[in-house]
């Protein structure tokens, strides 16, 4: 069965097409209205929409075809262990059931490069149990802009070179991307001391920019929010 899957965020719009569990293509739009001729040309058996921006009731009015809405009641192919539930950001759980699906559902955490860069862990026992939210690396940059009287905002268009910065700019520069990125080993390490077999996946804005941690149960996915959000329907509709 095709699938039509929208994940609909603050600045862009983002969807894609699946065969059963096979992505078959991935499109991202300025807006839902400038999707819908796009979304209408397309053959599909069943949708499922994840907003952060337009609420169910506007969207059901925009869209001409039905579609399953993500919300904390929705269920899941996992169980959810987290505390609050209704403060769970759904793009959260979604980059969940996505490395926890693509792990052959098994222990996986998935680290999302966003505004922020959240780490979600889901276990042997295909329970999410949460995971931490930290800034990312432009909010890293804005922060030391903001809360200084003299430090400049810093491009972060590429990696530095150098770990040592000669510099202010080029200190600062490094001192975000390589804080990320050792943040990013060191909670990569600590859970593998519990959970040794753990797969780890990168998404997000920013993944890309960090495919040099690609290596042994580690992988680069950026739309792994969209196959988490096919299996969720998948497991709806089935």
């Amino acid at each position: 069965m095709r699938n039509l899957v929208i994940d609909i965020g603050n600045t862009r719009v983002k969807s894609a097409l699946f065969e059963g569990s096979e992505l078959m293509g991935d499109y991202s739009f300025e807006s839902v209205d400038a999707a819908l001729p796009f979304w209408k040309s397309m053959e599909f058996g069943a949708c499922i929409v994840s907003s952060v921006s337009i609420a169910q009731e506007e969207l059901a009015e925009k869209i001409p075809f039905p579609f399953h809405f993500l919300s904390y009641h929705t269920p899941l192919p996992i169980l959810n262990g987290y505390a609050t539930p209704k403060t769970l950001g759904l793009d959260r759980i979604a980059a969940a059931v996505g490395a926890w699906l693509l792990a052959g559902k098994k222990s996986a955490l998935a680290i999302d490069l966003g505004s922020c860069i959240t780490f979600e862990l889901v276990d042997e026992r295909a329970i999410y149990r949460g995971g931490a939210i930290s800034p990312g690396l432009k909010m890293r940059a804005s922060a030391m802009n903001s809360f200084t009287a003299r430090l400049p905002l810093v491009d972060l268009d590429k990696k530095p070179e150098n770990l040592t910065g000669d510099s202010t700019i080029s200190c600062m520069q490094a001192g975000i991307w390589y804080g990320v990125e050792f943040e990013m080993i060191g909670q990569i390490d600590s859970y593998r001391l519990k959970f040794p077999e753990i797969t780890v996946y990168i998404c997000g804005g920013d993944s890309q920019s960090f495919e040099s941690l690609a290596k042994d149960h580690i992988f680069v996915v950026p739309n792994l929010v969209l196959h988490g959000l096919n299996c969720i329907l998948n497991h709806n509709v089935e």
